[in-house]
C-alpha cells in the first residue's frame, strides 16, 4: 500500500511530538510504502543522519515550509509558531494533492502535531483519511486551580481560549466528518470530539518506546536495601502536580522512605519551599534536569514513579517506569489513566486536592507495607509494554488499521 502521512513535528532519537511523528512513520515503513510531509527545519538533516545509519528503503520524506520567513517561527510552543502550524497544514494540502495526482496514495494520515482542535487539511483529499491520535482535550479539574499561581492560572485560561476558538474552526468539524478513522489519546478528547458531532472516536495513547528502549530499561532490577525510594521525573510545571506528591509524601509519613524529583522548570523553588514547609526537606532531594542515562540511573535507584499530572495528554515518563518495572501512582486523569492499570499501579481519582492527596498518600503506605506488590506491578507493567506500548507493536497495530478498517 502507499500511504502518505503528515507530520509537521518528526525527529529520531527525540520524546514527545517529535518522537511519535518519527516512530509512527518508520513502523509503519516496515510493513508499506511511506511518503512524510515534514519540515527542514527542524528534522532535515537528524532524518538523513538517521536513515544513513539505518536505513528503511520503504520510507520517503518530502520537505517543505512556508515560503515567507521559512523556519524564523520556530518558538517554542509560542503563538507564532501556532500560526505556522495552522498556515502548513494548507500548504500541505496542496502538496499532498499534486503528489497524490503523480502516485496514487491509498491512505493518508494526520500524525502530528497531536492536536484535536487544528484541522488537516488532507482530509479533502479523496482517499481515506486517518486522523490522529490527536490530543489537547485534558483540563486540570477546576477544584485543583485553587493551588495554582497567577502566572499558572493565566496559562490555564489562555490554553482553555484557544481550544475553544479551534473549536469554532468549521474545518475541525469537517476533519473529523471526513475521516475513515477518528483517534484520540485520552476520553477526555474524545468526549470533546463528540461533542463537535465527530464520532466514532476510537482511544489510542500517542506514545511508545522502541524496542532498544525496552530491553535497556528491563535491566533495571528493583533495588533490594532500604529506603523506599519514590521519584517523579519531568519538568517543574504547575499542571504536572508534583506539589501534590509532595503533600502525599508527608501525610503518608514514612520517616525511612525518600522521594526523588528529576527535573528543572519555574514551579522549583515553590515546591522546594513547600517540602521545607511540611517538614519532609531532608527526604526530598531535588536532582535537577539530568542527561538521560543520568536520569535512568536515578530511576533505576528507586521503587515507585509518581506521576500526579493534571493534564496529559501522553505519559512517556510512565511508560518508561513500567518497562523498569516500577508500578506507577498517578491520577485517573489523561493519559496516564489510559496506559496505566490494576495490575501495573495505582489510580487515584482527582475531585479535590485534599482527597487526591490523602487517597496518594494511603497509595505510598500500602505498598511501603506490601513491597511484594511492588514486584508484582513492576513485573506487570514490563508486561504491558512490550505487548501495547512498544513502537513495533504499534506499527503492525497501524499496518492491519489501514488494511482492515481504511478498506484498502
Amino acid at each position: 500500500m502507499k500511504i502518505l502521512m503528515s507530520a509537521y513535528s518528526c525527529e529520531p532519537g527525540r520524546g514527545s511530538e517529535p518522537g511519535v511523528g518519527w516512530n509512527i512513520v518508520r513502523e509503519v515503513a516496515r510493513h508499506h510504502e511511506v511518503w512524510v510531509l515534514t519540515r527542514p527545519d527542524e528534522s532535515g538533516d537528524a532524518i538523513a543522519a538517521e536513515l544513513a545509519r539505518n536505513p528503511v528503503p520503504n520510507l520517503h520524506f518530502v520537505y517543505f515550509t512556508l515560503p515567507i520567513w521559512g523556519g524564523g517561527w520556530r518558538w517554542g510552543q509560542s503563538g507564532a509558531m501556532q500560526i505556522h502550524y495552522y498556515l502548513w497544514q494548507i500548504q500541505a494540502y496542496f502538496v499532498a494533492r499534486r503528489l497524490h495526482q503523480q502516485l496514487g496514495f491509498d491512505v493518508v494520515h494526520h500524525v502530528t502535531f497531536v492536536k484535536y482542535s487544528t484541522p488537516s487539511f488532507l482530509s479533502l483529499l479523496p482517499i481515506p483519511f486517518v486522523w490522529g491520535p490527536v490530543g489537547g482535550g485534558e483540563s486540570a479539574p477546576a477544584s485543583f486551580w485553587q493551588d495554582f499561581s497567577l502566572r499558572a492560572k493565566v496559562y490555564e485560561y489562555a490554553r482553555s481560549l484557544v481550544r475553544k476558538v479551534g473549536e469554532l474552526d468549521p474545518f475541525v468539524r469537517i476533519t473529523g466528518r471526513r475521516s475513515a478513522i477518528v483517534r484520540a489519546t485520552t476520553l477526555d478528547t474524545a468526549k470533546r470530539l463528540y461533542q463537535l458531532g465527530i464520532h466514532p472516536v476510537e482511544i489510542a495513547p500517542e506514545s511508545g518506546l522502541s524496542n532498544e528502549d525496552i530491553v535497556q530499561l528491563g535491566q533495571c532490577p528493583l533495588p533490594t536495601a532500604a529506603p523506599l525510594r519514590f521519584i517523579s521525573m519531568g519538568r517543574l510545571l504547575h499542571w504536572k502536580g508534583f506539589h501534590l506528591g509532595i503533600r502525599a509524601f508527608a501525610a503518608a509519613q514514612l520517616p525511612e522512605a525518600e522521594y526523588w524529583i528529576v527535573g528543572d522548570g519555574p514551579e522549583q523553588a515553590r515546591l522546594q519551599a513547600l517540602a521545607t514547609e511540611l517538614g519532609v526537606a531532608s527526604q526530598v532531594k531535588f536532582w535537577g534536569r539530568l542527561p538521560r542515562a543520568a536520569t535512568l540511573e536515578r530511576l533505576a535507584d528507586c521503587h515507585v514513579l509518581v506521576h500526579p499530572s493534571l493534564h496529559d495528554s501522553g505519559g512517556w515518563v510512565c511508560m518508561e517506569a513500567m518497562a523498569a518495572g516500577r508500578p506507577v501512582l498517578c491520577l485517573n486523569l489523561g493519559g496516564p489513566a489510559v496506559q496505566i492499570t490494576e495490575q501495573t499501579g495505582i489510580k487515584v481519582d482527582a475531585i479535590a486536592p485534599s482527597q487526591a492527596v490523602q487517597d496518594l498518600a494511603q497509595a505510598m503506605i500500602h505498598l511501603a507495607q506490601h513491597p511484594e506488590q511492588v514486584q508484582q506491578m513492576g513485573q506487570a507493567g514490563r508486561q504491558t509494554v512490550r505487548q501495547t506500548f512498544s513502537w513495533q507493536v504499534r506499527g503492525e497495530s497501524l499496518a492491519k488499521l489501514y488494511e482492515e478498517r481504511v478498506g484498502c
